[in-house]
């Protein structure tokens, strides 16, 4: 059997999820009439976490969520559509990207509601870190995406360490 580091590159539409579908009904609705985020969040990180285990074949869990942008309400009626895929993979984790879109069913108008990335942690069997596969972008799209999701990293380290130095050396959870 080989191990992670042995395997092929693998390209993002090998664990992406194109067109998961949700029904907004009233029971999903905050104090504004508009569909509450806290529930987009979810939906997004289940589906973020079925592409990472896909990408790395480990269960994985959610190290951090680097980007949530909310761009415009879905409300009741609409039938909001989320797309995923890997972005990048480093050593044991992987970003992944999600994009929402909200669909008038009626009309078959659609606009963009949010986007998200999150990093996950691939694990083995005893809970440690476990080496993924490396990411192979086949397209502009996905290759610039691999760009991206290599500055935000960047980003999240470097206010990791700022934050650490800041508390003298302390670890930054919690």
């Amino acid at each position: 059997m080989s191990t992670a580091a042995e395997e092929r590159a693998r390209t993002p539409s090998e664990s992406g999820v194109d067109a998961h579908i949700y029904k907004v009904f009233p029971n999903d609705m905050n104090a504004n009439a508009t569909v509450f985020g806290g529930m987009i969040m979810a939906t997004v990180d289940r589906i973020c976490l079925v592409v990472a285990e896909r990408h790395s074949g480990r269960v994985c869990v959610t190290a951090s969520v680097d980007d949530v942008h909310f761009m415009a309400p879905a409300r009741t009626g609409d039938t909001l559509i989320f797309s995923a895929a890997c972005n990048r993979a480093w050593d044991s984790s992987m970003e992944i990207g999600c994009r929402v879109i909200a669909e008038d069913s009626y009309r078959r108008e659609s606009r963009h509601v949010v986007s998200a990335y999150s990093t996950f942690v691939a694990l083995d069997a005893d809970g440690h870190p476990a080496t993924v596969p490396p990411l192979a972008p086949e397209t502009e799209a996905e290759r610039a995406r691999h760009a991206e999701a290599g500055l935000r990293r960047e980003t999240r380290l470097a206010h990791a360490e700022r934050v650490r130095a800041r508390r003298g050396g302390a670890a930054t959870r919690g």
